[in-house]
């Protein structure tokens, strides 16, 4: 418990993390790149983001541009706070928060892209509204994007992954749809940009595929 107390105490005093409590939490929708980052370049958020090591990754690749972690686990977020700072990286920012309430930090086109990195699949039925594919979910993405921005998946899980086409086939906003099951093996390898995660490798050398998708939200 002491070590989640001292997350936390390290949280509260970092500057590249937003989370209730803090002056910027209840400001900051429609002002991250005014307020928080300080520059107009592209802003990037990655949902469900664990210990951040995919927005850590993503920054390192692209400098030119803002990408922000978001999760509700203050004792994950510590890491990616913590890495970040290491390595002097200051195009990440982290939010505490819970994914349904995305749309109170976020304003309409605020975005350039999403990633949404290996989430909870939610297997049971009951959870069907708790997966972060299903339509509500998607709904509250879709005027969050800019036009043109991609949404962009990555997952072990088959059935979470197979629940997601059949959900995306039944919208009629889908455009630019692309999708592999066998992302390292396919002509989108490049586009994970040698990224992997802790648990991505461990799902990997247990002999999951781990599958990929992107789209564009279009007009209903």
């Amino acid at each position: 418990m002491r070590g989640k107390q001292r997350r936390f105490a390290y949280n509260a005093d970092a500057e590249n993390v937003i989370q209730p409590g803090k002056e910027l939490f209840d400001e900051i929708k429609g002002n991250w790149c005014k307020t928080f980052f300080k520059n107009n370049n592209p802003l990037v958020v990655e949902l469900a983001c664990g210990r951040g090591e995919y927005t850590i990754g993503l920054a390192q690749n692209f400098p030119n541009k803002n990408f922000i972690g978001v999760d509700i686990k203050g004792d994950r977020l510590w890491k990616g706070s913590k890495t970040a700072y290491e390595q002097k990286l200051h195009n990440v920012g982290f939010l505490r928060t819970f994914i349904h309430a995305l749309d109170n930090f976020f304003a309409v086109d605020e975005l350039d892209e999403i990633w949404l990195t290996f989430p909870d699949p939610r297997p049971k039925d009951r959870d069907e509204r708790r997966r972060l594919t299903n339509n509500r979910f998607l709904d509250l993405y879709k005027p969050l994007l800019k036009e043109g921005g991609w949404f962009k998946f990555k997952t072990d899980s088959t059935s979470l992954f197979d629940y997601t086409l059949e959900v995306l086939a039944e919208r009629k906003d889908i455009k630019d749809l692309v999708v592999t099951h066998d992302l390292y093996n396919s002509e989108l390898n490049a586009e994970h940009y040698g990224i992997v995660t802790h648990y991505e490798k461990l799902f990997f050398e247990q002999g999951e595929r781990i599958k990929y998708l992107k789209f564009r939200f279009g007009e209903d």
